[in-house]
């Protein structure tokens, strides 16, 4: 995984939960095409046929709170998301996300719906509107796991390079 992503931007405020993320009435299933199509559904119930492949979330304080749901980033991820951003993210998302391969990083960006933005996970900078925004760099271990597509790639990975 290249550790810059480039996508068009969806924005949301502060403490955006889990139960918003996806529903309750969803996690009964496995199958991630319905988490997809659920994705964002408690407070924009049009997203995932809005969102593209690539696009990033842009968000405020406290993204991912509430239950602690895998499920949750999983339905970001298979909805198409590539990245979020945010101010501040709850701590069992944030290690969810990382566990199943959807990109993050803290950081307090100000842009429009719909603007392209680039966000350096290696660097912790973000790119937008001809400017640059320093945030907080993801650490070398947490980036691996990301390049593997979360932590059961990685430890496979791990575990043929140790053969």
């Amino acid at each position: 995984m290249d550790s810059t992503i480039k996508g068009r931007v969806w924005i949301f405020g502060d403490d955006v939960d889990t139960d918003v993320i996806i529903p309750g009435k969803y996690l009964r299933t496995t199958d991630m095409q319905v988490f997809a199509d659920h994705a964002m559904e408690g407070i924009d119930p049009g997203f995932s046929t809005k969102v593209q492949k690539g696009d990033i979330i842009v968000a405020g304080n406290n993204f991912g709170c509430g239950s602690s749901r895998e499920q949750a980033p999983l339905a970001l991820k298979h909805a198409g998301v590539a990245c979020v951003v945010a101010k501040t993210f709850a701590r069992i998302f944030f290690r969810n996300a990382i566990n199943v391969g959807l990109p993050l990083m803290e950081v307090d960006v100000t842009c429009n719906e719909g603007d392209m933005i680039e966000v350096d996970l290696a660097s912790g900078r973000v790119m937008m509107n001809g400017s640059i925004v320093e945030g907080n760099q993801l650490p070398d271990f947490l980036l691996e796991i990301l390049t593997d597509g979360g932590l059961v790639e990685h430890r496979k990975v791990q575990q043929k390079q140790n053969k």
